[in-house]
């Protein structure tokens, strides 16, 4: 596994500190993201998924703790529209430049507005996904926050 991929790249020459960490990636875990917290030995409220989303038919990142569930409420909200719904994962993946399971939110082919939950900011260190499926990054969030130009609100049902 290539632990150079686009993520990886943007991070690097925004300056960002990160570190690398892979994992074995199971397809048909029910959730990708607790599956990645498990296998990392990581608290799922540190490990973040990746969500691709529409906001009033609008492309929007949307990263959270693996552990819980948008709300397409206050993800709405949260850019100031009215209705929120999940993109389709081919949508995604064109979108992204990512294939689902892989998404990052660093990277992506197409900036697109980035909201992430204001939990996960609690943490000193958290997880995300390194733009490949077994890879994640570990990061500071305030220093996702920045390099993504990301709004921080509570998302979460």
């Amino acid at each position: 596994m290539s632990k150079a991929t686009r993520a990886t790249v943007a991070l690097g020459k925004a300056g960002i500190a990160f570190t690398v960490h892979t994992y074995d990636y199971d397809p048909d875990a029910d959730s990708i993201g607790l599956q990645a917290a498990a296998a990392l030995g990581e608290d799922p409220g540190r490990v973040l998924k990746t969500l691709m989303a529409l906001v009033d038919g609008k492309p929007a990142c949307v990263i959270l703790p693996s552990d819980r569930e948008v709300s397409m409420k206050r993800l709405a909200a949260a850019f100031g529209g009215k209705a929120a719904q999940m993109m389709k994962p081919a949508e995604a993946e064109r979108i992204a430049g990512y294939k689902v399971g892989g998404i990052s939110p660093f990277g992506q082919m197409r900036p697109v507005r980035t909201v992430l939950e204001q939990e996960a900011v609690a943490h000193e260190l958290v997880y995300m996904n390194g733009g490949q499926r077994g890879l994640q990054v570990r990061l500071a969030p305030r220093d996702a926050v920045a390099v993504l130009g990301a709004i921080v609100a509570p998302i979460v049902a």
